[in-house]
């Protein structure tokens, strides 16, 4: 029999050989809570309960696998015989078993997401009298997968997700869902959401399949119970009624994906739920030193309707004071931030030991280009590099198409925004063109007009409307205010037609930064694009092997994960939090977000605010620290304040004049920021 005494922690102890009845393993971050969990079966198992009437839930394939193999390791061959695996995949277990009784064959087919969009397609092509005026088979997807997953009508899912430029009405979006519903019954198929809600029904409607499932699993355990939704939890509750032998174990200050779908009420709810509830906290952290951990203690200290929890150091070490730097600008902390790794690299970490998280992947445009043209060795898992980016590019060609009359190539990426244009129309009018188009010409802009399909004739004008302002702006020093004048006249909508708000305004944001970051580059806008240009043919590896990376991310993304050294830039008011969770009222989940960011630390903690951002027109707007950063008492820091001028980054900063060379303030008197109201209309 194993000693679990010696093998755990007390607390460790107390929740994996707990006795029958409902129990809440509040599990802080880095305090084992996978070992509890994978010990708690093999506790199970070694007293003589059989392993297939545990029943282990996740949220991913490789938590599951990680938590059998562990289990393994401490009492044999058994463990893999537990239900193991995500909602997903145990839902289609049981479906495969009893989907009879909802009119399934046991062989029925699961859409992938391809599959789905393409039956979503060709629904929408069939019944909607202008499917390029509809919004995209994707959004649909997302509008019909929302609304499965919250368990609310699709109606109130299509009006949040309207916007006033898309003109889509909610009784489209229920008739398209419908008929998506009636094809998947007559295929007999499911999708990927169906399987949850279809679980759920299983165990809802039928009582002898209920009652079957209820006396044979005996033990349900549920990782990530922070992360579940409503589907998830009642699905959970049903299976574990009959013996109330249910294990919730997550984190209430890690719930950072209530934006799709996720309930933090679920857990705090769980005593309520679940009456005798036994409550275990652990609270020995075994990844972080003391240093870092002070600091997430104090950013939850005031954290309201969670439960209370403090962080202990399991490592004797104190180690280094986290460091607040406040920086001039965005360039300036990533200059920082590159000097910092070379030395943590000269220390002996390699460059996989350090990440940087982000809150917003906009935020890492200057890093990213930085990073390139230092060429430090990294990789991006928030998304791709900045200028590979969809709407990064439809940008960069209209800039390009002002800098070179003959560049074909933005050209016809550029009339392929317009509706209507395909490769073969965009083609013939830069043959039309005599294969080349001067903005200041209103006889190129006469033919376009001559030689564009009817449809894109309509947009037209807004495109226009964009050159006709270029023509009275200087490429040299506006490029800034170029691209703030190509979003406001035709770029915001064609965004608005093609993307649900949320992720619109997530790209506007992209755009944002790229043009505050042309508004303060040397070298004018044909400087800016041959830099990029150099950039993206980059060899960015240097002298690594291709796995020893700097690891760049947005927080959501680095949940689960750990480094030894973690940068977070942009501690800044506007930035963590960001302003639009501010205003929706989610700052309490924005608080859970900077602990998640501060815990993924190891050893070495930097928190940067810059005290400035560039603005689109030219102008630099001051900025605060991050309410969060400003609650960490200076006791619990190591304070540092990079030079607060343009030589922080050894060039003048565009615009700051003689007083940043005199140490007077920065030069140019900050505009207000015309952003939201400009673009955001």
């Amino acid at each position: 029999m194993t000693d679990f005494a010696k093998l755990l922690n007390k607390e460790q102890f107390e929740a994996a050989t707990a006795g029958d009845g409902p129990i809440l393993v509040l599990a802080a971050a880095g305090t084992g809570k996978t070992r509890t969990l994978t010990h708690r079966v093999a506790y199970l198992i070694e007293r003589g309960v059989e392993p297939e009437r545990i029943m282990l839930l996740t949220f991913t394939n490789r938590a599951a696998r990680e938590m059998r193999e562990r289990a393994e390791a401490l009492c044999g061959a058994a463990a893999y015989s537990i239900w193991a695996g995500t909602f997903h995949s145990v839902c289609a277990r049981l479906l495969r078993m009893y989907g009879a009784r909802l009119g399934y064959k046991p062989g029925f087919q699961i859409l992938d997401e391809d599959d789905s969009s393409k039956l979503i397609a060709d629904i929408i092509k069939a019944t909607v009298a202008d499917p390029k005026d509809f919004p995209k088979k994707d959004i649909v997807a997302k509008m019909i997968s929302e609304a499965a997953n919250e368990e609310k009508p699709i109606a109130a899912i299509a009006a949040r997700w309207q916007t006033k430029t898309a003109g889509v009405h909610a009784d489209e979006i229920g008739k398209i869902a419908q008929l998506y519903a009636m094809r998947k019954t007559e295929l007999g198929v499911m999708d990927f959401d169906d399987l949850i809600v279809k679980g759920l029904e299983l165990v809802s409607k039928h009582e002898d399949v209920r009652n079957h499932l209820q006396e044979r699993f005996r033990y349900v355990m549920v990782d990530e119970y922070q992360d579940t939704n409503s589907i998830q939890a009642k699905f959970t509750d049903i299976l574990a009624a009959k013996h109330r032998n249910i294990m919730a174990v997550g984190d209430d200050f890690q719930c950072i994906y209530t934006w799709r779908g996720a309930q933090i009420e679920n857990i705090i709810d769980f005593p309520k739920r679940w009456p005798g509830c036994k409550i275990v906290k652990l609270e020995r952290n075994y990844r972080s030193v003391k240093g870092v951990l002070d600091v997430a203690n104090v950013v939850m200290k005031d954290a309201t309707g969670q439960f209370e929890k403090t962080l202990r150091p399991a490592r004797t070490a104190q180690g280094a004071l986290p460091q607040k730097i406040i920086c001039f600008d965005g360039r300036s902390q990533a200059m920082e931030i590159i000097r910092q790794v070379n030395r943590f690299r000269e220390a002996g970490y390699r460059y996989g030991d350090m990440a940087i998280l982000y809150r917003s992947h906009y935020q890492s445009i200057d890093i990213q280009m930085l990073f390139a043209q230092e060429k430090l060795p990294h990789r991006i898992t928030s998304g791709i590099g900045v200028f590979e980016q969809l709407h990064v590019k439809d940008v960069l060609s209209y800039l390009r198409l002002l800098v070179s009359r003959t560049d074909e190539l933005g050209f016809v990426r550029l009339m392929r925004l317009l509706p209507g244009v395909g490769e073969k129309s965009a083609a013939k009018c830069w043959q039309k063109l005599s294969r080349r188009f001067d903005y200041r010409s209103d006889g190129d802009f006469a033919i376009l007009e001559d030689n564009l399909p009817a449809k894109a004739k309509a947009y037209l004008p807004q495109l226009l409307a964009a050159f006709a302002d270029a023509r009275n702006l200087s490429v040299e020093e506006d490029g800034g205010k170029i691209v703030d004048s190509f979003v406001f006249r035709f770029y915001n909508d064609h965004l608005n037609r093609e993307f649900e708000m949320d992720e619109a305004d997530d790209r506007l944001d992209d755009i944002k930064e790229l043009a505050a970051h042309i508004a303060g580059s040397e070298g004018g806008l044909a400087g800016f694009l041959a830099d990029v240009a150099l950039l993206t043919n980059l060899d960015v590896r240097s002298e690594s092997d291709g796995t020893d990376l700097v690891t760049l991310s947005t927080v959501h993304q680095a949940k689960g994960m750990e480094w030894p050294v973690v940068f977070v830039p942009w501690a800044s008011e506007g930035m963590f939090p960001s302003q639009k969770a501010c205003d929706e009222g989610r700052t309490d989940e924005e608080r859970r977000l900077f602990y998640v960011a501060v815990t993924r630390a190891k050893d070495r903690l930097a928190l940067l605010s810059p005290q400035i951002r560039k603005m689109p027109d030219g102008g630099i707007m001051p900025v605060k620290q991050s309410p969060f950063l400003m609650e960490i008492p200076n006791s619990l820091l190591d304070v540092r304040q990079v030079q607060s001028a343009a030589y922080a980054y050894g060039r003048p900063y565009a615009g700051s004049g003689g007083a940043a060379r005199n140490g007077g303030g920065y030069g140019r008197r900050p505009q207000p920021p015309q952003w939201k109201t400009t673009w955001r209309h």
